[in-house]
């Protein structure tokens, strides 16, 4: 070998420059040749464009309070900061399927009553007293409770507590998006009328529970009775089965929250739960097809995610995309809480876990 170049065979340039003209000749016609682009929409294995990504709450929290100062929640209807994957510019996304905003209600707003076809959810990280209101009904939140929004109930946001009221929203809407499927309506007041005592869903449906059905009790939605998961309750139950038995080796101490209507993902879309691991402990890496956004809800300790370690302090919020491996350590009693689209996927046949070695 001399190091040349060596040239390909008349033959091949001659077909390569005919298939050429000939993709000329059809482009116009918007036809394309599937052989040339085959292997990059049939993967082997999942490539997602997101990056593993961590934002640290503090610095997130300081912008979101600064925006406060400058624009009201009436003036920006929702005022949020998108946490953006880096890996997806300009797509509102932090998924490839997800979107997740930080949200702030100061003392005395109210966020405007609207709905729309996107499932949301509410994860709250600071404050106390301030509510969600579903159809009328308010949710009082307090720090790691769990609310949600179905898709086209009328919500609306206030705060009457006399500190800022910060939370996680995680919606769907880039699914929503890729359905080409969005609808939004606005109410001409801004908060719904109130139909019935705060918390009456949570005495109805929470507990396992649930009125018997055909009578006047049985009030909500039969799809979607309960849209409040105190943390108080949650972190009870995980507590109470980090108590009686060993962590699984790969997600340590996990429960999911359930639709009462159907013991399935609490939406339609959107799946969520939270994960303990003791302390010292340290999980085998695990991946699975639902790219995942996780809130460190108690404690402290790292992620470690296809190789890559991100530091974790309480609020602290991490995305791991579809498909990459994340292994976790405890360096205190590390609780999270975490949601993905694999609802969404288990419904479409899509979703898959691998279970790695150390």
């Amino acid at each position: 070998m001399d190091g040349t170049t060596q040239a390909a065979p008349a033959g091949a340039n001659s077909q390569r420059a005919r298939l050429e003209a000939l993709y000329a000749e059809m482009r116009p016609h918007s036809l394309f040749p599937l052989w040339e682009v085959l292997a990059a929409l049939v993967t082997p294995v999942p490539r997602s464009p997101a990056r593993a990504h961590r934002w640290s709450y503090g610095p997130a929290r300081d912008y979101l309070l600064r925006a406060g100062d400058l624009i009201s929640a009436e003036q920006a209807e929702r005022r949020v900061l998108i946490l953006e994957n880096p890996g997806l510019p300009g797509s509102s996304a932090v998924t490839p399927s997800l979107y997740a905003g930080l949200q702030l209600i100061l003392p005395g707003e109210v966020a405007p009553c609207h709905r729309h076809t996107q499932c949301a959810l509410r994860f709250v990280l600071e404050g106390e007293g301030a509510y969600t209101a579903v159809d009328g009904e308010r949710a009082v939140m307090r720090p790691f409770d769990l609310v949600l929004t179905p898709n086209w109930q009328w919500h609306d946001h206030g705060n009457e507590s006399a500190r800022p009221m910060i939370w996680l929203d995680g919606l769907d809407i880039p699914t929503v998006r890729f359905y080409d499927a969005s609808f939004a309506e606005r109410l001409d007041v801004a908060a719904h009328a109130e139909t019935v005592p705060a918390g009456d869903s949570l005495r109805r449906y929470g507990r396992n529970l649930r009125p018997m059905r055909g009578t006047a009790a049985d009030r909500r939605p039969a799809h979607q009775p309960l849209f409040h998961y105190p943390h108080a309750e949650w972190r009870e139950s995980l507590l109470a089965l980090a108590a009686a038995e060993a962590p699984d080796a790969h997600l340590g101490h996990a429960m999911e929250f359930v639709n009462p209507a159907d013991g399935g993902a609490v939406m339609p879309t959107i799946a969520a739960h939270v994960r303990h691991l003791p302390a010292g402990f340290e999980t085998l890496p695990r991946r699975g097809t639902d790219g995942t956004i996780l809130v460190v809800v108690e404690g402290r300790g790292t992620a470690e995610v296809e190789g890559v370690e991100h530091r974790l302090e309480e609020r602290d919020l991490l995305v791991v995309p579809s498909w990459q491996a994340l292994r976790l350590r405890a360096e205190t009693r590390l609780v999270l809480f975490g949601y993905s689209d694999r609802a969404a996927q288990e419904r479409l046949g899509l979703w898959r876990e691998e279970r790695l070695a150390a």
